[in-house]
């Protein structure tokens, strides 16, 4: 995968994680939760398909040029929390804080990738 490949995915997760976070406050507004057949699993899909193809990626990019302050754990845990919080999004009685924390932890890693890509591209280095 080239790099702007990698940024494209990242990226994407990056609205995803809002959009989750943005399903999730409206559950807890309302107190309904998803439908399972028509929002949960196909939201939830769509979430691990991108990152069954980022996460190698960005693991693989991640050690090859070994930037600063981002080490692959981190690419591991962020996929393994995107796609947790796609499917808890849609259950008001998720855990506000836990939900919050894990929403605030996978924006941090994917914005911070972004940085970093974007200033690789910019440098070369």
């Amino acid at each position: 995968m080239n790099i702007d490949e990698l940024k494209l995915y990242t990226s994407e997760l990056y609205q995803l994680n809002e959009q989750a976070n943005e399903i999730f406050i409206n559950s807890k507004k309302t107190g309904e939760k998803g439908d399972f057949y028509t929002q949960v699993k196909p939201f939830a899909d769509k979430i691990k398909e991108i990152c069954d193809v980022w996460e190698p990626a960005a693991t693989n990019w991640i050690m090859i040029h070994k930037p600063k302050n981002l080490y692959p754990m981190q690419i591991k845990n962020t996929a393994e929390n995107i796609q947790m919080v796609s499917i808890r999004a849609f259950f008001p009685d998720t855990s506000l804080k836990r939900f919050n924390d894990h929403i605030q932890s996978n924006q941090y890693i994917l914005k911070r990738f972004l940085d970093i890509l974007n200033d690789y591209l910019k440098t070369g280095d």
